[in-house]
């Protein structure tokens, strides 16, 4: 997979730069396709993190030629990824500083803003040397057992707070605290007045308040509310005085449950209701590692990538004759679907 997945991505960047790779690993169909293309199981969330691992390895040591680079993965090596980042900082024009903060944010955006029930553990991050990226990131829920797939694609986003996701898949739709969506506006600029100007100790005593009368909230429980530790998360927030919700939402120590509350409290005092809209659009099917719809042919397998890779070796040195053709043939099949 590693092998076929690099001279897909060369024969991608020959013809039309590793901007467009980007714009491809951002549209959740193309990179189901891609999935599939390499042999991993159509119907598996595991495909997400097999792609994404399958081009890591595969580009590793192509990425001054080819110009793409790619950092994170699965688990710790999510965590990992601003050190990725900067270690690969003295190959690029960019600001690796830059890069981390789009990185972060894309991560704490689906795990803190957007509350939909699904945890990140895998955050695979794609970036070109003039700075464009793109994420792939994959969430599970612990209780159904199903995966929720998050793409972004860094040219559209000019505001990482409001539906800056260019796709979320998943089967599998529930309660949702969607602070990222448009309909969350009042919400999001109550958060931001709230953690800029008001006292702390006044906002958690009419939380008392409210919680001798909890109103019924999809997205907020009493034992979410823990008055000593939000009068903490409220001074810190205070002493930072945001301007922003995205400033809000980049301070360290700002997570669900803060949020939750704030939410609550744009609701329930200044009648600011959150959106609970959940944004997933696209679905997939998920299941077991199995072969599905058919086993491998290795032969074919290894015999694609022989022909991919003579076509990128051809077009490095001036010969596009076999690339052509690939394209021609691409173009014809396309018009008999």
């Amino acid at each position: 997979m590693a092998r076929l997945s690099r001279e897909i991505v060369a024969a991608i960047i020959i013809q039309s730069g590793p901007g467009e790779m980007l714009r491809r690993l951002s549209d959740p169909y193309w990179f189901q396709a891609f999935g599939c293309v390499l042999g991993y199981d159509w119907h598996s969330s595991g495909v997400t993190t097999t792609v994404c691992g399958a081009l890591k390895a595969g580009l590793k040591g192509t990425e001054r030629e080819l110009g793409l680079y790619v950092a994170g993965g699965k688990g710790r090596a999510a965590h990992n990824t601003p050190k990725d980042i900067e270690r690969m900082g003295e190959l690029i024009a960019a600001s690796p500083s830059a890069l981390v903060y789009a990185s972060r944010m894309s991560a704490k955006v689906d795990n803190v803003a957007l509350q939909d029930g699904y945890t990140l553990y895998h955050h695979s991050f794609f970036f070109t040397a003039d700075g464009k990226w793109a994420v792939v990131q994959q969430g599970m829920n612990t209780t159904t057992l199903y995966a929720r797939r998050y793409h972004w694609l860094g040219e559209t986003v000019s505001d990482f707070t409001n539906e800056p996701q260019s796709a979320i898949c998943c089967e599998v739709h529930g309660a949702t605290l969607n602070l990222v969506d448009a309909e969350s506006a009042g919400t999001r600029q109550v958060i931001t007045e709230v953690a800029h100007r008001e006292e702390p100790r006044w906002l958690t005593a009419e939380l008392k308040k409210v919680t001798l009368t909890m109103p019924r909230r999809e997205y907020i429980a009493a034992s979410d509310i823990n008055m000593t530790r939000l009068t903490q998360s409220l001074e810190s927030l205070l002493e930072r005085r945001p301007e922003t919700f995205e400033e809000v939402l980049a301070i360290k120590g700002v997570g669900a449950k803060t949020l939750r509350a704030l939410a609550l409290i744009s609701d329930i005092i200044y009648g600011k209701a959150p959106s609970l809209r959940d944004p997933a659009t696209f679905s997939f099917a998920h299941g077991g590692k199995d072969g599905h719809p058919y086993p491998v042919d290795r032969t074919l397998y290894d015999r694609s990538i022989a022909t991919l890779a003579d076509a990128v070796r051809r077009a490095k040195i001036g010969d596009r004759e076999k690339m052509d053709a690939l394209r021609r043939l691409s173009s014809v099949y396309t018009a008999r679907m």
